[in-house]
This record gives C-alpha cells, structure tokens and sequence, in this order.
C-alpha cells in the first residue's frame, strides 16, 4: 500500500510539473458589415441653435434637417440609395420674432453643383458661418449621404438683411472666399 502511494504521488507530481504548451494563436470572429435593409437615411436634427450677433442686436438662428421621403431618393454607390433631406433655416430677432423662415432642398442648390454631384447627391447640411456687415454668411453642401465620404460640394448660403437669400459656389465650407455674387434664390 505504501508503494502505491508513493507511485500515485510521484505521478501527481510529474502531472502537476509538466509545462502545458502556450498557444500564441489568437481566434476573433470574423466581423460582417452591417447589413442595410432599406434606403440609407441621413440622421435628423432638430432645433440646432446659435446665437449671432448681427446688425447691432442677437439673432437666434435654427436648424433643422429632416429626411424627405417625398423627394426623389438618390442612387450614391453601387446600387445602394438614400433617401434625400429637406433643411428649414429660421432666423429669430432678439424677442422671438421670425425675420426669416425658409425650407431648402437640393433643387436650390443644384445650378452649383456637377451632374454626378446632382445625380447621386442629398442636401448635407447648412450651418451658420459668421455675421458680416449686412449679411449672414451660411455654409452649405450637397454631396454623399455616406458618413464616411468626403464627397461633397461646399457653398455660400447669403442672406442679406432685406431677407434676401443669395447662393454661390465655395471652394471651402469653413473659409469662405470671396467670389462675384450670382443673382439671387
């Protein structure tokens, strides 16, 4: 009985003393691409608000865009299609009252931009640039609907202080240059 001890114990002992062998293998399931049911459609913004101060008083200027299922959906990319946005611009005097209100599609901005652009682009935004003199100075940009993409085409949204809306073609959305000014929207 002691010899199966001793037996069992050396046999633990060389059990418990072996060196396992490390895997350096890492095993990660392989990601898929998120799969797209339907039409792409560009995340809503609601009530985007910056004050500016213009004509020696504070202005309230407000953004929204929402995806416009009524407008001809575009084809960006390989088949895939997206759905087009509508952006209501709204500028508000210092007691409340509306001193501009004005909903925009890509139809406004389409003398400005390529065919491809007109063809497989979605009004991507238009957001307020700066105060100057007698103007509010916006930028805006019809280009692809995927977040990923750096297609677009930047432009100068001009409202003057009549309520007056002037667009002109940029070659930069956030340092807008000087350019001769085209009739007005």
């Amino acid at each position: 009985m002691k010899a199966y001890l001793i037996i069992l114990l050396s046999l633990l002992l060389m059990v418990s003393c072996g060196k396992k062998k490390e895997s350096r293998t890492i095993i990660v399931p392989k990601m898929e691409a998120e799969k797209v049911t339907g039409p792409l459609e560009m995340q809503a913004i609601n009530n985007a608000e910056n004050e500016v101060e213009w004509l020696g008083t504070t202005y309230k200027v407000v953004v929204n865009r929402q995806v416009d299922k009524d407008l001809p959906m575009v084809e960006y990319e390989n088949g895939k299609n997206a759905y087009d946005n509508r952006i209501r611009l709204e500028v508000k005097r210092k007691d409340g009252s509306v001193f501009f209100t004005r909903e925009f599609t890509k139809k406004d901005f389409e003398r400005y931009v390529d065919d491809i652009t007109k063809k497989r682009g979605v009004l991507l935004g238009i957001v307020l640039d700066r105060a100057d003199e007698d103007d509010l100075i916006f930028g805006a940009s019809v280009g692809s609907p995927d977040v990923l993409s750096d297609e677009y085409v930047p432009m100068e949204l001009i409202l003057n202080r009549m309520g007056s809306v002037t667009i002109k073609k940029s070659t930069q959305l956030d340092a807008i240059q000087e350019q001769p000014e085209d009739e007005g929207v």
